[in-house]
Order: structure tokens, then sequence, then C-alpha cells
């Protein structure tokens, strides 16, 4: 029975694996932003530009790899696309022209789609029992905050011995060594039998209808925004805005001396706050309503982002809002595909939750790439920013109508 599979389970161990290693070398972009500008002497516009096509062609690859992984397994889709990633670095690393950056960044971002949450929240999901499902999702979400605490600054660190292509081979290797642990990730089917036997044309027939399905889809879009964003261009912009370390401070005493220190560390704060906020929207899923916990938390999102552009900008201002950004950082991602779960099925989870996920990086495209413009047109990223203040207002009152009623019989 269903109701008898463990929490943890090596599929749900496996699938942490490669969230955390995939989304290590994606968090770390934003690092490679001022050493890359500043080798080629490119205008912000062009490497913000590369980034923004990568998260495009991660959200466009999403539904495409979901659909590749219903039809000829899971695995097989992981291996397509950790050898996609890998070959998108190392050709990144040769690029020499903006033009040759933003063409790999396409390989890169569809690698991310085959190794990211489209394919693994949904072999996870089905391998998970109902009890379980909410917690499953938020863990594997969680993983990918674990990748995000560890990316930045290891890509600052190797940064300080090796030259920025180098780095993005050794992120090549360690992308297809990701590879080695599928064996262990078989997950077995978990749908029902009205699910197994509804074809995937006629599911998104029906979704395509569902109004509530164009809610979560437009909702979805300001994560993508927000996030992206500050994944790439919050370490420079810590580097250029943020007030002095003083020194013989508490910052100063752990080592960070430096806004581009700092900058990296924020990433990696937000990460592990991440951690907690996920695993708590993954408990509070499976209890409350999903879509009033998601309106909470891109209100929640607008209240803090707004506030901080506010304030003057310090370390200390920085740190708070790293951490408490990272509470509500990933805690849409379980909450959102459960209630496409929910209310759709698992039998094409992958598929609707890859057309939901694109909203989210059509949103990514846009703040990496205004941040970028912005930046060269104005000189800061103060416009960009009350965007997404705006952005996340708007994903709040969408989510408030949605039906959150199952349109397909559910498995147990």
């Amino acid at each position: 029975m269903p109701s008898r599979v463990p929490l943890f389970t090596p599929v749900l161990i496996v699938g942490c694996i490669i969230i955390m290693i995939s989304f290590a070398v994606r968090a770390s972009f934003g690092v490679f932003q001022i050493p890359i500008a500043e080798e080629f002497q490119w205008p912000r516009t062009e490497f913000s530009l590369a980034i923004a096509i990568q998260n495009l062609a991660w959200g466009i690859g999403q539904p495409i790899f979901g659909a590749v992984a219903e039809k000829i397994g899971d695995r097989k889709a992981i291996i397509i696309g950790a050898i996609i990633y890998a070959a998108g670095l190392v050709l990144s690393a040769g690029a020499t022209t903006p033009f040759e950056m933003q063409a790999y960044e396409w390989l890169v971002g569809f690698g991310i789609a085959g190794t990211g949450f489209g394919v693994v929240l949904a072999v996870v999901g089905r391998a998970s029992a109902a009890q379980h499902r909410s917690m499953s999702l938020a863990i594997v979400t969680a993983a990918g905050s674990a990748g995000q605490i560890i990316g930045a600054p290891t890509a600052e660190a190797l940064l300080g011995w090796m030259s920025w292509q180098m780095v993005f081979v050794v992120f090549a290797g360690v992308v297809l060594a990701l590879i080695l642990t599928l064996p262990l990730m078989k997950a077995p089917q978990m749908a029902s039998q009205d699910e197994l036997e509804e074809s995937l044309g006629a599911i998104l027939v029906k979704a395509f209808k569902d109004p509530s399905y164009t809610l979560i889809f437009l909702g979805f879009f300001s994560c993508g925004y927000q996030l992206a964003f500050i994944t790439a261009h919050f370490p420079a912009f810590v580097t250029e805005m943020c007030g002095p370390i003083m020194p013989g401070g508490l910052l100063h005493g752990l080592g960070i001396t430096t806004t581009s220190a700092l900058g990296a560390v924020s990433i990696a704060l937000i990460g592990a706050a991440n951690i907690c906020g996920t695993l708590l929207a993954g408990w509070a899923g499976k209890r409350y309503s999903k879509k009033y916990l998601l309106a909470g938390i891109y209100l929640a999102r607008t209240v803090v982002a707004g506030a901080f552009i506010l304030l003057p900008i310090t370390p200390l201002s920085v740190i708070v809002f790293s951490i408490v950004m990272g509470s509500l950082w990933l805690a849409t991602v379980p909450l959102t595909s459960g209630l496409v779960a929910h209310i759709y099925g698992l039998r094409y989870m992958g598929t609707l939750y890859g057309i939901v996920f694109f909203s989210h990086q059509l949103g990514g495209f846009m703040g990496v790439w205004l941040g970028g413009r912005m930046y060269d047109v104005y000189g800061d990223y103060t416009l960009v920013w009350w965007i997404g203040v705006a952005v996340g207002a708007f994903s709040a009152i969408v989510h408030l109508p949605i039906r959150e009623k199952p349109l397909v019989a559910a498995a147990a």
C-alpha cells in the first residue's frame, strides 16, 4: 500500500542530491557577473542577458523534459539534462563574445530543466505516500537551498585561485557526476486508475480550460522575477551599494572583510534561511489551504523587499534582508507543485507543473535582463527592484480566487 511508503526513500535522497548540485551551480552565476564583465569590458546588460536567456531556456525546457520523463523515463531524462548542462558550461568557459555566452546559456538552461524541479519533483511526488507528499516536495526543494548555500561561496573561493573559465569546467564535471546516483532513483507509478487512463492531451485541455490553472500560471511569474533578479544581481548590488564593513566588527571577525564577500555570503544566507522556510511550507501545506499560504508568502515578500529598498542599505540590513527573504524564497515551490498535483493529479504532474514553471522562468528572464538593462541606463537597480515589489503584490492577489478542488481523482 502507498500509505506504507516511508518518508525518506532512495528516490527522495537521490532527488535531493540532484537538485542540490544543479542549484549550487545555477546559484553561483551572479558571482561571475563582475569578473566576466571586467575581463571583456562588456556592459552589464550583456552578461545579464546571458543569465536571463538561461532562465528562459530553463522555463521552455521544463515542460519538455517533464513530457520526456513521462514518455521514456525519469532517469533517462535526467541523464540527457546532465549531459546538456555540462556541455553548456564547458562551452561557456570558452566564450569570448556576448553572443557566444548568450548562445551557450541556452544549453545551460535546458540542462537545468533536465536536472531541476519539474522532473525531480514529479518523480518524488509519485514515489511518496499521500501523507508524506507535501513534506517530500518541501525536502527536495530545501535541498535546492542547500545547493545555494554552497554554490556562491564555492565559486567565490575557486575564483581566488583559478580563472572563471576553469571554475565552469570544474562545475561541468560535478554535474556529470550526478549520473552515478541514478541507479537508486526508481519510482513506482503512484497514479490512480483514472489518471493512468486519461491522456496527456485530455488533461491539458482540462487544465487550460480551468481558470485556476491560469491563475497559478500568472501567480508564479513574480516568484521567478524576484528570485532570478536577486540571484543574478544581488552580489553586484551589495558590492556597489552597501556601506563599508567596519574593521573590528562581527562581520570582519567572521572573515567577511569586503562587500564582494558579503554579496556571496548573502546568497548563502538566503539559501540557509530557505531550508527552514521551505520545510515549514511543506508542513503547513499538508494542514492548511495552499492558495492562502501562497498569497501570504507573496504578500510578505512584497513588504520585505519594499522595506529593504526604502531603508539605508548597510551590512546589517543586507544580512537581515537575506535571512527574512530567504525564509520565503522557495517556500512557494512545494506549495505550487503540490497545488498542481492536488487539483490535476500525479500522472502528468511533470508536464503540468513544467508549464506553470515556464511562467516562473519568464519572470526570471525579465528580472535578470531588466536588472542589467536598467543598471546600464540609470546606474542602479532601484526601478527594477520596485517592479519586483509590484509583481509580488499582484501574485498575492491572483492566488485568492483559485478553486482548490481536485479535477482528477488523485492517487492515495
